[in-house]
């Protein structure tokens, strides 16, 4: 008998081994990262603790960015500040060149780009996301509708694919009833979209629609859907692998938000019931499966009452990944490593559990006061708040010159905490702790909408930073101790203490 047991554990043993091996062997050995900022420095952190050598790429306003500092190798796109990173051809064309046998396209730029995706496939380059089939599919906003129709996954009423012309789009809103929007068929990021709330309002934003569509995502292709008033906006993370298996990561709640920019999101939304968490979860993994999905993606809803309605899927990893890291213990962005390397995911749904609730601010170089017009410049000193559950995801440091060419976003500052009130406490600790001058940010504004009662109470909706305009009274004044230490810090620098 102790024979048998024997033999039974050196098999067990020899077959760990065997995979442990057998994943060293699959794993990706060098990744080129087709961003920058703060996702490229969290991508190239992941590669570093994988053993996976990293290759960041910059156009010459981010010389002097962290991303270029942290990569094992970094390589000039031009002068032009966009031009390098909308390249495809040439950063497909670099990664061949320098050995990668991946790359990673963060968020924004040519994330969700089916033929930067399809580049990568033709010359045996991994792009780290779902196939380009399914950039495609899920970036033609009608064509993602009808999949999810299909799928009996919840759409909102709408226009069955894209509108012929305004007369098309007239009698629609005349069936569903105002308000509805019109909306970008490629669009995405809250551009290439407008609520109209009667027949006049319809007939003059149709075709700034049109306009700015062809602008921004190059087809004038649009589609009516019914306007779902005041909503939740919540969510789903998931992940999926290429052997077929999917799992969600439960939901964030993404209500706050100004203009379809969300500003402070959360983990998980306090404002569902266990029954609703798991119906979402399920339908986003009944979603991913439907359309073949692989790698990290987010299902979006709207939700009003007991009503849920599948917004669209972002076919890439979130800004506000963060705070499901935080809640669930899932590195997302190692898994999207693992993923793209034709492993198996390393959890099933049983195994992912959540705990507690997280925020994430984004902290923008803007003026609140100023309708939140961008304010760009040299941070003449950066102070990054820490402490129990406190976590900066951020490319700027002390002397850092922020370039007017990209998004605005300086840093995510997110806070973890067992339960609802203590989070946020720690968020209005974090936000006071943090030191962030010359230049104007979005910082003393989040102080505002955490101390309101109604987000203190977890009751809000998309309508909420509109309907409470007198947040934005608050004074830029500075305590004391801020004053104090930003004093000590200039003097220690001058001195060389």
């Amino acid at each position: 008998m102790i024979k048998i047991i024997s033999i039974i554990l050196y098999v067990v043993f020899t077959l760990s081994l065997l995979e442990i091996k057998l994943e060293s062997i699959a794993m990706l050995k060098k990744v080129l990262i087709a961003n920058r900022g703060e996702i490229a420095v969290r991508i190239i952190r992941a590669c570093a603790e994988m053993g996976i050598r990293s290759v960041a790429i910059y156009t010459e306003p981010d010389r002097y960015g962290l991303h270029v500092k942290r990569a094992d190798q970094s390589f000039l796109l031009g002068e032009d500040p966009l031009a390098g990173y909308l390249d495809p051809l040439r950063i497909v064309k670099l990664a061949v060149e320098t050995g990668c046998d991946a790359i990673h396209p963060g968020y924004g730029f040519l994330s969700e780009n089916a033929e930067f995706a399809r580049l990568c496939e033709k010359n045996n380059i991994t792009f780290i996301g779902p196939k380009s089939s399914v950039i495609a599919g899920m970036g033609d906003k009608t064509a993602a509708r009808d999949s999810m129709r299909k799928a009996g996954v919840p759409v909102t009423p709408g226009s069955e694919g894209n509108l012929a012309d305004l007369n098309e789009a007239l009698a629609l809103a005349d069936e569903f009833g105002y308000p509805i929007m019109i909306k970008a068929t490629s669009g995405g990021g809250g551009r290439g979209i407008r609520r109209c709330d009667n027949a006049v309002e319809l007939r003059q934003q149709y075709p700034r629609v049109i306009s700015e569509a062809t602008k921004a995502f190059g087809s004038a292709e649009v589609f009516l859907e019914k306007c779902i008033v005041n909503p939740r906006h919540i969510e789903v993370q998931i992940l999926a692998d290429k052997h077929g298996n999917v799992v969600h990561l439960y939901e964030r709640d993404c209500s706050i938000q100004r203009r379809n920019q969300k500003l402070i999101e959360i983990a998980p939304s306090p404002q569902l019931t266990p029954e609703q968490r798991d119906y979402l979860g399920n339908l986003a993994v009944r979603a991913a499966k439907a359309v073949g999905y692989e790698n990290a993606g987010t299902v979006e809803f709207l939700l009003t009452g007991n009503e849920v309605y599948f917004m669209e899927m972002n076919t890439r990893i979130q800004v506000e990944h963060t705070i499901t890291e935080q809640i669930t213990g899932v590195d997302i962005v190692r898994e999207q490593l693992r993923i793209a390397a034709g492993l198996t995911l390393s959890y099933r749904q049983q195994d992912i559990q959540y705990r507690g609730f997280a925020l994430q601010f984004r902290i923008n170089a803007e003026d609140p006061k100023n309708d939140f017009l961008p304010s760009f410049g040299r941070i003449t000193h950066y102070y990054a708040p820490g402490g129990p559950g406190v976590r900066v995801d951020t490319a700027i440091y002390t002397g850092y010159e922020i370039p007017p060419y990209f998004d605005s976003m300086c840093l995510k500052l997110v806070v973890w905490a067992l339960d609802w009130e203590d989070v946020l406490n720690r968020g209005q600790r974090a936000l006071d702790d943090m030191r962030l001058h010359g230049i104007k940010t979005t910082a003393n504004y989040y102080k505002q909408i955490l101390n309101h009662p109604d987000f203190r109470s977890g009751e809000f909706n998309t309508s909420f930073v509109p309907d409470h305009p007198e947040l934005l009274n608050y004074s830029d004044k500075q305590h004391p101790s801020a004053v104090a230490l930003a004093l000590a810090a200039a003097i220690a620098a001058h001195t060389g203490w």
